[in-house]
């Protein structure tokens, strides 16, 4: 049996109906950017996460760098956002002239360890990036509380937690701005590019809603700096089909990490993801962690099994972050955690034959 890692095939056909549909409407109507499409979606979006404003923009990316603008984090500021994450986030910060500073991690949860923030913030500090890893929220009461208490503005990075909650608050909706992505093999993905940017703040709305169309107030009407980076209507139209659908696709996520865990608890020496509790998981990815990972990653892919490492390397080792900041004591759990953790296949299409068959798997090289 071979187990792809994603298998964004199952999606499409699962939805295929509804989705030809939802094109047909976008292209029956000729109206392609800023169109009804994209306003219902951003409704529906914003009620969702529960917040006033929600802006459609071209991928997650921009979304970060325009909530950072909307923020006012510019050249000179520092940013601080964790070492363990996709690079996006940092390069976001790197577009508007900031200088990422790269916190360290919880060893626990993988997102950024707010006990750690102290070793971070200077006087340059402007902006905390949390990142929402692997579909668990991080530790955000805590972050928001030091971020309060020095004066420092939050941006939730939600592009892995779509619907995951702390307490019943949906990630997105606990800072005063939030960035999502769509990209395809999001928990809501898009048949394409895309993304989002949430917020609560009337204030920061309106911007928002400037940055991301050249900055314009009115057509032809160029008020502040901007970017070109709007969603189009076609993955508008997708998105609406899809965000239907989010909740009981994450059910179907959590349920397939409950079989994994089912397999999986009694494994010597694998560690299997947290949820710690109040947090609500919403599994984008189930990562676990093992001392012997390239062997046991190799040993799977020897069965037909998909698997992937979220992240190989630490962002304060990227090359491209080389004139950046790293927190005074350094990143030492990211630096561990990017030797031993191993992504399994996760998606809702996944059988419970396919789990067992991963599981099973991993037992046989663990002996």
């Amino acid at each position: 049996m071979n187990i792809p890692f994603n298998d964004l095939r199952r999606d499409v056909a699962a939805l295929r109906e509804e989705i030809d549909a939802a094109i047909a409407r976008v292209l029956d109507r000729g109206y392609f950017i800023l169109g009804p499409e994209g306003r219902a979606f951003e409704e529906v979006f914003a009620k969702m996460v529960g917040v006033a404003d929600a802006f459609g923009v071209g991928n997650g990316t921009d979304g970060i760098q325009i909530a950072l603008m909307a923020l006012g984090s510019g050249a000179g500021d520092e940013v601080i956002c964790p070492a363990l994450t996709a690079a996006p986030t940092a390069l976001a910060i790197r577009a508007i002239g900031a200088v990422p500073v790269f916190a360290d991690i919880d060893p626990a949860t993988y997102t950024l360890d707010p006990a750690r923030l102290h070793e971070c913030i200077t006087e340059k500090t402007r902006t905390i990036v949390p990142v929402h890893l692997y579909g668990l929220p991080a530790n955000m009461p805590e972050i928001l509380r030091i971020a309060e208490a020095h004066e420092i503005a939050v941006l939730e990075d939600c592009a892995q937690a779509h619907g995951a909650t702390i307490d019943g608050k949906v990630a997105g909706s606990m800072a005063p701005i939030a960035a999502f992505s769509f990209y395809p093999t999001k928990n809501l993905g898009a048949y394409g590019d895309g993304g989002l940017v949430a917020t609560r703040d009337s204030e920061l709305a309106a911007k928002v809603a400037k940055i991301r169309d050249l900055g314009q107030s009115a057509r032809y009407v160029h008020e502040v700096q901007g970017l070109n980076s709007r969603l189009d209507e076609l993955q508008a139209a997708i998105l609406q089909v899809k965000l239907v659908h989010l909740e009981e696709q994450n059910e179907a996520r959590r349920q397939r990490a409950g079989w994994y865990r089912e397999m999986l608890e009694d494994v010597p020496e694998l560690t299997l993801p947290v949820e710690p509790v109040g947090y609500r998981h919403i599994y984008h990815l189930f990562v676990v962690r093992h001392p012997r990972r390239d062997a046991l990653q190799a040993y799977l892919k020897d069965r037909g099994i998909g698997t992937d490492v979220h992240y190989p390397m630490p962002l304060n080792q990227q090359h491209v972050f080389s004139g950046s900041r790293t927190a005074t004591g350094g990143t030492p759990i990211a630096d561990e955690a990017v030797r031993t953790i191993l992504s399994l296949p996760m998606f809702p299409g996944l059988t419970q034959e396919e789990v067992h068959t991963v599981g099973q798997a991993i037992r046989e090289f663990a002996g």
